[in-house]
């Protein structure tokens, strides 16, 4: 079997210079790195990452959580979460923990046992165990947020300006004449349906309207959306327009309408949130905010790594990605306004 040894006399260089070029090839130089490669590639070299995982006591594994793994906005993080780890040699546990506190702590003792070398979350609350970590290691802990963005918890975060986005979305449709909106947000123990909240009721304010939203708290389902939009319809003076939180809630909504006899946009706008895979495909094509869901999973990677390898700071590092408002067919004037 050929060892690191081999490959190191091979290309001319130490053996630890084999191990950097492997294992963190941005440590070593471009001539470097491209000797060792060749040389791995002449005599077919493979790893025994599970010896180096013995003597480091690194895993090479990382715990990703997800609130809810139905959801296909997740599914597009984790491919970019497993994309960057794989690029990096480490393998991913996906954990579902259908927002029950109990599977949350059931991860975090796994890290804690040292079954994993860091942890992705992408709910929006730490388990008792991995909020001791952070509490003892602060911005070294191996503990990484996605989507949601929560300071007082003290990780590291990739996430978008959720409140910007919010208005955004809702000045579309205060551009396009609606005036009566009904707005279905998320679970609001949520810092991410918080920001949301927030952006909807300032943009209403600003254009003076805040007395005509309607309000419903969802849980980002397309049950939950079809359920609520039945509920505005109901109202005396039902909404023009619906923002959903989610876009698997706008569908939900859009399927309420269709239930009513009632056409989207003819009748109703309305708007999602996330742009996954079906919102374009979906009729009518959704207008949504589009997250950069595979771009998160690899910057929560990235952030990851740099604390496995010592590059943290002293404070926990937060990166706000652009969005992006895409308009398609689910969104027209009113009719009072044709």
């Amino acid at each position: 079997m050929t060892t690191i040894a081999d490959v190191a006399r091979a290309a001319g260089v130490s053996t630890a210079t084999v191990s950097r070029a492997l294992s963190d090839p941005d440590s070593v130089s471009e001539a470097r790195r491209r000797l060792v490669v060749q040389a791995v590639d002449a005599l077919g070299y493979v790893p025994n990452y599970a010896a180096k995982s013995l003597r480091t006591t690194r895993a090479q594994r990382i715990i990703l959580t997800v609130p809810d793994i139905s959801n296909p906005f997740f599914s597009a993080i984790i491919r970019g979460a497993e994309e960057a780890l794989q690029a990096a040699r480490y393998s991913l546990l996906i954990g579902d923990t259908r927002h029950d506190s109990a599977l949350e702590e059931y991860y975090a003792n796994m890290l804690s046992r040292r079954e994993a070398d860091g942890m992705i979350f992408l709910g929006h609350r730490l388990a008792p165990t991995a909020a001791a970590m952070v509490a003892r290691l602060g911005a070294a802990a191996p503990i990484v947020n996605g989507c949601e963005y929560e300071p007082d918890l003290n990780v590291a975060s990739v996430h978008i300006a959720n409140g910007v986005a919010a208005a955004e979305a809702m000045q579309h449709l205060y551009d396009i004449g609606h005036r009566r909106i009904g707005v279905i947000t998320g679970p609001l123990l949520s810092p991410l349906s918080r920001d949301r909240l927030g952006g909807v009721q300032g943009a209403a304010a600003g254009r003076g309207h805040r007395e005509n939203l309607l309000l419903r708290t969802g849980d980002f389902s397309v049950d939950s959306g079809e359920a609520h939009t039945h509920s505005l319809l109901d109202e005396d003076q039902p909404p023009t327009a619906i923002f959903c939180f989610s876009d698997e809630m706008a569908i939900g909504a859009i399927v309420a309408l269709r239930e009513r006899a009632l056409d989207c946009p003819g009748d109703v706008s309305v708007v999602g949130f996330d742009d996954i895979r079906h919102a374009r495909a979906f009729q009518p094509a959704l207008t949504t905010i589009n997250q950069p869901k595979e771009l998160i999973g690899r910057k929560t990677v990235e952030i990851l790594l740099d604390i496995l390898r010592g590059k943290s700071t002293t404070s926990a590092v937060s990166i706000t990605l652009p969005h992006e408002l895409i308009l398609r067919e689910s969104t027209a004037p009113p009719r009072s306004a044709r």
